[in-house]
């Protein structure tokens, strides 16, 4: 059934990976009509998070946002399909790095980096960072249960020296790396909603209290890894620009949950400066007002 689903939806992603920009826009626009407007999915979430974390913007304010967030939304899922086939060149041209030095100088002192992002405007495309540096790439996520899926989404990343890795993997991997002395870039996306149980810390995030995960941070203390933010700006449809923010070299050197509370931080002030762009689908703040006593 899962080759079955493949082999039927395959052809169909291709097709749009090929098309021009303008064109493939143009059923971005389609898909928001459909996404938004006819099967409205997950607004009511959308709203409520909104709602949530801005009390004081207008109706009219969170429904421009709302808006323009779908509409962002869809440009997204059609540039990850363009990552089929989206050549090089292209890519470099639209997803630019203003600081690729910052990430140099780090190499130089032999040290592999812990790259901490949000769900925020764009992180599909940041693996054609690979083609500016030395290090092996690794991104952290959740396999697919399609399993012909997941080979292809793998199959894209190693393109450019970059793998996706497991949580569970992740230790294992990066531990045999340090013992071979190879360097490495290892991207987590790290503002999701820890489950209460397996949380270690709670934080305010946008005003809220919350569960925060800290796997960034325990993997960086452990083998001694640099911690760099990256802040990923949309310049407009399709183009983005990524900034490098080296949080520290030396983790061991800050307290338990430091760094987490540093990258919170950085993620709130590019919500606050373009909210549009952030992930509002998926449900952040579903755990507040569940802290155990001793996080109160």
């Amino acid at each position: 059934m899962q080759f079955l689903a493949y082999i039927l939806i395959y052809p169909f992603l291709w097709l749009i990976s090929i098309l021009p920009f303008r064109l493939l826009y143009a059923f971005s626009d389609v898909l928001y009509v459909w996404i938004y407007k006819v099967f409205g999915y997950r607004k009511k979430i959308v709203k409520e998070n909104l709602n949530l974390v801005f009390p004081n913007k207008s109706k009219e304010e969170i429904n421009r946002i709302t808006k323009t967030f779908y509409h962002h939304l869809c440009d997204m899922m059609v540039e990850s399909i363009k990552s089929l086939t989206i050549s090089e060149a292209e890519m470099k041209k639209r997803f630019t790095f203003t600081n690729i030095e910052e990430i140099h100088k780090i190499e130089k002192a032999n040290k592999s980096i812990v790259l901490m992002c949000a769900h925020y405007a764009s992180w599909e495309w940041v693996f054609i960072l690979q083609t500016y540096v030395k290090s092996r790439g690794n991104a952290v996520y959740k396999r697919l249960a399609n399993k012909y899926f997941d080979r292809l989404i793998k199959r894209i990343r190693a393109k450019y020296n970059s793998y996706l890795i497991t949580t569970k993997e992740t230790i294992p991997i990066l531990t045999e790396l340090k013992k071979q002395g190879v360097l490495s870039i290892n991207g987590f996306i790290s503002d999701q909603s820890p489950k209460v149980n397996k949380a270690f810390h709670w934080n305010e995030f946008m005003g809220i209290k919350v569960p925060v995960h800290t796997g960034a941070e325990m993997l960086a203390k452990k083998l001694d890894m640099a911690v760099v933010f990256f802040r990923v700006k949309k310049l407009k449809r399709g183009f983005y620009e990524t900034t490098f923010e080296t949080i520290t070299l030396n983790p061991n050197e800050y307290k338990d949950y430091e760094i987490t509370d540093i990258f919170l931080k950085l993620v709130e002030a590019q919500i606050n400066e373009a909210p549009e762009y952030y992930l509002w689908t998926h449900k952040r703040w579903k755990h507040r007002n569940k802290a155990p006593a001793e996080f109160l």
